[in-house]
């Protein structure tokens, strides 16, 4: 029973073993002479006039999250579709339902003026 993850963990060695030789490997032949000019963010050729870390508002934590749920909500409907013609009408009263549920949700959100950009 053991036995059949000896080839497992000898893999797992020798990823190890080769990602730390390049790691070393890097570090010790690649060029490292760092300026003042050299460790200031780059950003398209353009010189930074604010700090690269700023503060950003709630509500775009919100809408990033609302984004997120409604996408993740979105891919049961890929596996419902395979499926659509083994559950026949409990299958679409089932989503029917579901659907409802996300537009209960989505108008409270809109209600509420989750959408809306300051």
């Amino acid at each position: 029973m053991l036995s059949d993850y000896v080839p497992l963990l000898i893999f797992t060695v020798i990823v190890l073993l080769v990602v730390g030789a390049l790691v070393t490997l890097s570090y010790l032949l690649g060029p490292s002479k760092p300026t003042r000019s050299k460790l200031i963010p780059y950003e398209s050729g353009i010189v930074p006039t604010s700090p690269a870390r700023q503060r950003l508002s709630v509500r775009f934590y919100l809408t990033a999250m609302l984004f997120i749920v409604f996408d993740v909500e979105a891919i049961f409907f890929y596996p419902w579709a395979v499926v659509l013609h083994q559950l026949r009408w409990y299958g679409v009263i089932e989503m029917f339902v579901f659907i409802l549920v996300l537009a209960v949700v989505l108008a409270h959100i809109w209600r509420k003026g989750g959408f809306e950009w300051e």
